[in-house]
């Protein structure tokens, strides 16, 4: 689901938990399970989001636009499906990610 618009290429970092997103780089796409309020800093370092739970209510959602940085939520396998360290192109317009 589109949550935020915009389209953004860049690397993935898949990060499991909170414990991890210090991995996250300037720039990068954050790939997760779901955010919340603990996750927000993140955001501004963030190119884009791209979360496996959610909706367009979602914390990750209403953030991602706060910051003005593409999102795409509810995508069910995006921290299996995505390789960590792939360039992704995030479509938060058209609720898409893409593996070049």
């Amino acid at each position: 689901t589109g949550a935020s618009p915009g389209v953004y290429r860049g690397r993935a970092r898949v990060i499991r938990s909170l414990a991890e997103a210090g991995r996250l780089g300037d720039g990068e796409i954050l790939v997760c399970g779901v955010t919340a309020p603990t996750w927000t800093p993140y955001f501004a370092i963030a190119g884009a989001v791209v979360t496996d739970a959610g909706g367009a209510l979602s914390h990750t959602a209403v953030v991602a636009r706060e910051y003005g940085i593409p999102a795409v939520v509810g995508t069910r396998t995006g921290t299996r499906a995505i390789p960590d360290g792939a360039l992704v192109e995030v479509d938060g317009s058209e609720g898409l990610v893409r593996l070049p």
